[in-house]
């Protein structure tokens, strides 16, 4: 169970606003969604007194480990926006309806001859106008309200068709909250009318109505009827209330990506509301340095690439309706160009009025609000790096700041596919786009300290080469291979998609290399540096078993207390490099597990190598047969044939057992 200390917001950082929160297991399952008035008032309940809180709530925050929130700009907007979420994530600490049903809408039946108002759960039917959803209670009494200004029908059928027949109405059209057109009162046609003014009223046109009331009140105060003008008050207040605007609802046929940005003059912050289906239906959010002369519709369409160019899976879910704070530049080809990923027309525009301008408005609050957020915690982040890495350099007795971080780690299983990372820190920060992952082979896969020895010397022989030629470093510049002295291509730029495109070579020395492990590793790479004759750049390693700091040529280890910051940056770096080291390794091991003995055939393919073995069914067969026999196989020729007779004999020759081959593809399935 994780301690609720441990994810706790700073107070300053959480708004005072209406807002919907959510806490999340450490697999990023939403686990609760909330609303609240003040965001700030509420979730400091949770973190205040946990031991006091009831034990559900007691068992969700210590089961959660982040909690994050939405602003939005009404206590109404956080109850619609709390029972979409609660219906998409079905969080487990949150009261699960039994019977499965929604919240309540209040719907129109103008398909009827004579409408009727009413109240309805459930699946939506043709011909009917719904509004809402809104709590049960607050829905009796806004339709309650309603029926006063708008004497619509809202009795049910049989009741309707028993007025009809008696020619007496029933008890609402006696109070006059009913029109009564069962007994001819109105006609079909004005009843509609008072029925398409109710849907006017709910669908945004408030003001002509309330308008009207005011005028009445007015007119009662003036004649010293203020019984009357009481009522009409209390009206005018219900009726407001009622018609509080939900941004967070749009119509049902809305599908919408909402952006807004927040800028100052260093960065900016952007926040994406998905609306599907009229409702929010996902979040997303980034804050990126800007461009010193990077204008907002610039920043607008180099935002727009990002999210719908690199991501085939968003390319599936581009929506119609592209909304934007400020038109991109380059508008009509942008639009165009989504036009052409989705497969139908996208409009990109500006909403300048109604729901969607109220909900850019609430998209907006929420980027403003992450920008603060970020600026607040990065302020805290650089306090504490500074503090990691000073404690860093006075413990290992470094004369030079720690500017530049670079740590080391070998992968492998039993010795084969032997695989090494660099991950590189400056300033506390990962900078992803100079890791680098290696091959190794030959004698240097011997052992740990011989691969160790192997990498260090890579790895700074192109530092020592890349400073005799002054090679300049150019942001962005991709460097010919060979003219920067690489083995391989396992010494180039990596390609992690988790990494971004390379922008230097190794032309930056570190002031600390790291490696994983013991002592042994340590003096390994510390005499490839001396051999390199490279006396400015200090080492250490980090042992796995007791988090020991070793020095080369030293007895004893550095040992860091177990809450030093210095202790925390180290472990950070040397996990980074395993996790990048695993998933090369993993990578380099899954291709050498699907190499067909076949590959070796100069001249095979793989379609003849494929036709070869779909013709004669197995490897077993084609070592069997002659060189004539082979050239019944589509593609294979007299020379080609001999050489796939030549090679397999030469492997029969080795004593090898073959390894079991895929039927169809002739890859190894077993090695």
């Amino acid at each position: 169970m994780a301690d609720p200390a441990s994810y706790r917001p700073q107070t300053g950082e959480i708004p005072t606003t209406p807002g919907v929160y959510r806490f999340r297991d450490p697999h990023g399952r939403v686990i609760y969604v909330g609303k609240a008035k003040n965001l700030r008032s509420r979730l400091n309940s949770y973190f205040a007194n946990p031991a006091g809180l009831l034990p559900k709530t007691h068992a969700m925050v210590h089961a959660a480990s982040s909690v994050e929130w939405t602003v939005v700009g009404s206590e109404l907007e956080s109850l619609q926006l709390e029972y979409t979420w609660i219906k998409e994530f079905k969080p487990r600490f949150n009261v699960v309806f039994r019977d499965d049903k929604t919240y309540p809408y209040l719907a129109v039946t103008m398909g009827e001859k004579y409408p009727r108002v009413q109240v309805m759960r459930g699946e939506r039917r043709k011909g009917t106008r719904y509004f809402g959803p809104y709590t049960a209670g607050a829905i009796r009494e806004t339709m309650d309200t309603l029926l006063r200004v708008f004497p619509v029908r809202s009795c049910s059928a049989g009741v309707f068709k028993r007025a009809e027949s008696s020619g007496r109405p029933c008890l609402l059209g006696y109070i006059d909250k009913c029109s009564a057109p069962c007994v001819g009162r109105v006609t079909p046609d004005e009843h509609r009318g008072l029925a398409e003014d109710f849907c006017s009223f709910m669908g945004g046109e408030a003001k002509r109505f309330i308008g009207r009331l005011e005028k009445d009140m007015s007119a009662a105060v003036a004649e010293l009827d203020y019984e009357r003008a009481a009522g009409l008050r209390d009206d005018i207040i219900a009726l407001r209330k009622v018609f509080e605007r939900n941004a967070v609802v749009l119509a049902e046929d809305t599908d919408a990506d909402v952006f807004a940005l927040h800028e100052d003059e260093l960065e900016a912050s952007v926040q994406v509301f998905h609306v599907r289906g009229g409702r929010v239906r996902g979040q997303r959010g980034w804050v990126v340095e800007k461009v010193e002369d990077a204008t907002t519709p610039e920043l607008i369409e180099h935002l727009l690439q990002q999210v719908y160019g690199e991501d085939s899976e968003v390319q599936g879910r581009i929506p119609r309706e592209v909304l934007v704070p400020e038109n991109p530049s380059n508008h009509a080809e942008l639009a165009e160009w989504l036009g052409g990923l989705r497969g139908a027309r996208v409009d990109i525009r500006v909403p300048q009025r109604g729901d969607k301008a109220a909900l850019m408005s609430t998209v907006r609050d929420n980027a403003e609000q992450a920008l603060k957020l970020h600026k607040t915690r990065r302020a805290g982040d650089i306090t504490v790096r500074s503090l990691a890495l000073q404690e860093l350099q006075e413990a290992l007795e470094i004369p030079v700041p720690l500017l530049r971080i670079e740590c080391f780690d070998i992968s492998h299983v039993q010795g084969t596919n032997v695989v090494a990372s660099m991950v590189v820190v400056e300033d506390g920060l990962p900078k992803k786009s100079d890791y680098r992952k290696f091959s190794i082979t030959g004698a240097a896969a011997s052992d740990d300290t011989a691969a160790m020895h192997d990498v260090l010397t890579r790895r700074f022989r192109h530092y020592l080469t890349d400073k005799a030629a002054q090679v300049p470093i150019v942001s962005g510049e991709i460097i010919n291979p060979t003219r920067s002295g690489a083995k391989s291509s396992a010494d180039l730029p990596t390609s992690d998609p988790d990494v971004p495109a390379p922008k230097a070579k190794f032309a930056y020395p570190p002031n600390l290399v790291v490696v994983d492990g013991g002592q042994p590793q340590v003096n390994a790479a510390a005499r490839a540096l001396a051999e390199l004759g490279i006396d400015d750049v200090y080492v250490v390693g980090l042992a796995k078993r007791l988090e020991e700091v070793w020095l080369p040529d030293s007895d004893f280890p550095v040992i860091l207390p177990r809450t030093s910051q210095g202790l925390y940056l180290l472990q950070r770096i040397r996990d980074e490099a395993h996790r990048f080291a695993i998933t090369f390794h993993r990578q380099k091991r899954g291709k050498a597990m699907t190499v067909s003995v076949l590959d070796g055939v100069p001249g095979l393919g793989e379609a003849k190598r494929k036709a070869l073995v779909a013709h004669f069914g197995s490897l077993k067969k084609i070592k069997a047969a002659s060189a004539e026999e082979l050239t019944s196989a589509k593609g294979i020729g007299p020379a080609l044939a001999a050489a796939v007779v030549q090679h397999l004999g030469a492997t029969a020759d080795t004593g090898e057992t073959a390894p079991a081959v895929n039927m169809t593809t002739g890859e190894i399935l077993e090695s």
